[in-house]
């Protein structure tokens, strides 16, 4: 009988070293998990966008907080794109599809 692992949700794509405000993806997708490699002094966020301009909480899907960590968003819908905001004068990397 054969073993089957059952599979792991994720991202597949990573981008990493954001240091500003980004676009992540211009069409739907879904954020998954979001890690903050360095201290920040504000909160990010995550849009609902393909634009880095005109965000607002009206599509802000998610914050990002200032600490070090990982942070799950579990495969959050975005219908527009994905455009994150870290925390000011952190760096994160984002799991994105």
């Amino acid at each position: 009988m054969p073993q089957y692992f059952p599979p792991q949700p994720g991202g597949n794509t990573t981008t990493l070293d954001i240091t500003a405000a980004a676009v992540i993806k211009n069409s739907p997708g879904r954020v998954y998990v979001v890690s903050v490699l360095s201290l920040g002094t504000a909160v990010g966020a995550i849009f609902d966008s393909a634009s880095t301009s005109g965000n607002t909480v009206a599509n802000q899907i998610g914050v990002i907080p200032e600490a070090v960590g990982t942070y799950y968003f579990y495969g959050i819908p975005t219908a527009t794109g994905i455009v994150v905001t870290p925390p000011t004068t952190s760096t994160i990397s984002v799991s994105w599809s």
